[in-house]
């Protein structure tokens, strides 16, 4: 919508632009005067935005940005062409004011926030104690943690402290809402003896991969990041992308929950790092993705603040990440120190039984480490 005495400046942006345009005379009676309405490759939208900000086209008018399901044109593929080529990064990043609206699109209300968060960690406490892949990953559908990490990211290279924040504070109480619905649920259930008396969690697959977390798991955790930035910059669907990131976080969370519950503190550890390396390595990457695409805030003064924020913010995700990786360094060198202790000595008892008698045959062989942080020690071998 066109404010009074902007019609002309309107009008000459486009011209320069190069953008077809329709203008329609407004008569409501307000201060507008005029509607233009014209057809952009997904590439032309900031640009063309930027434009039309100096020519007074800001905040206080409306700016409707809609989809086009197919234009048909020459003229416009022509458009299409002499943007894609003066775009660094392709013409398949969409604006900064769309990629704002959806990430707000993806915050859901409080309330039905926390409520999918508990129904999501409860599916997948009750997934990892039946020991159901199947039943674990249906958890992670409803997960609504994709928001809230793209948010934050998105709040800060755009300069939007609110934004930021409120990605930050909905992260947290995403994962400790998990955890303690995860807790009570598990508690509840052994209580109840609804799970076998004397059911020891470390024996089920989907548990006991989650003790001992090892640098893998920050290539989930980066990729899952990467992935949900891209998504919305290039406006695909979010909705498989964030079961990826519920991943990352909603089974982990989970496993936590059964530690405490069960009283296992190497669960509750291996399991948290896993959550905390998870949430700080989705966030970085997410960051990095946009700052490398060049999203910066709307006003050229205040690109100096979203620098610095940027690089305290990203600062401080790679040194908590360094921190939590010592653990997971640790973790990934003794699941090798574990594996090439068992086999040196299952090939000296294969060796003292051949020298014994030829007869012998090996059955079970069973090596048991003791202790909660690695290096652990060799407690017994039963052969």
């Amino acid at each position: 919508m066109i404010p009074a005495g902007k019609r002309a400046a309107v009008v000459r942006a486009l011209d320069d632009e190069g953008v077809d345009y329709v203008v329609t005379d407004e008569t409501s009676g307000r201060e507008y005067t005029a509607v233009a309405t014209f057809p952009l490759p997904t590439a032309a939208v900031e640009p063309v935005l930027e434009r039309l900000r100096e020519a007074g086209i800001d905040e206080r008018t409306y700016t409707v940005i809609v989809a086009a399901e197919t234009v048909i044109s020459r003229r416009f593929e022509a458009l299409e062409e002499e943007y894609a080529e003066e775009s660094d990064h392709g013409g398949d990043r969409i604006s900064r004011e769309e990629l704002q609206t959806k990430a707000d699109d993806l915050a859901s209300g409080l309330g039905t926030y926390v409520l999918m968060t508990v129904i999501s960690a409860v599916i997948a406490t009750a997934g990892l104690l039946l020991d159901s892949p199947a039943t674990v990953v249906g958890s992670m559908v409803i997960a609504p943690l994709i928001g809230p990490a793209m948010s934050a990211a998105i709040g800060t290279v755009v300069d939007d402290e609110d934004t930021f924040r409120r990605g930050v504070r909905m992260q947290i109480l995403g994962v400790v809402v998990a955890v303690v619905a995860a807790t009570v649920f598990a508690f509840s259930v052994r209580s109840l003896a609804f799970v076998p008396p004397g059911l020891d969690p470390l024996e089920l697959a989907e548990v006991s991969e989650r003790v001992a977390p090892n640098v893998l798991v920050l290539v989930v955790a980066i990729g899952a990041g990467i992935a949900g930035i891209v998504s919305l910059m290039t406006g695909v669907s979010a909705t498989l992308v964030g079961v990826m990131i519920a991943v990352a976080l909603i089974p982990p969370a989970a496993a936590v929950g059964i530690g405490i519950a069960f009283g296992i503190p190497r669960l509750v550890l291996g399991s948290g790092v896993i959550v905390a390396v998870n949430v700080l390595s989705i966030n970085l990457s997410a960051l990095v993705v946009l700052w490398y695409e060049g999203y910066r805030p709307q006003r050229w003064f205040r690109e100096d603040d979203a620098r610095a924020a940027f690089l305290k913010r990203a600062a401080v995700l790679v040194a908590a990440i360094a921190i939590l990786s010592v653990f997971l360094g640790g973790v990934t060198y003794e699941s090798y120190v574990a594996s090439t202790t068992e086999a040196d000595i299952r090939s000296a008892t294969g060796e003292e039984l051949a020298a014994l008698d030829s007869e012998l045959e090996l059955l079970e062989l069973d090596v048991e480490r003791g202790g909660t942080i690695p290096p652990l020690d060799t407690e017994r071998v039963t052969v």
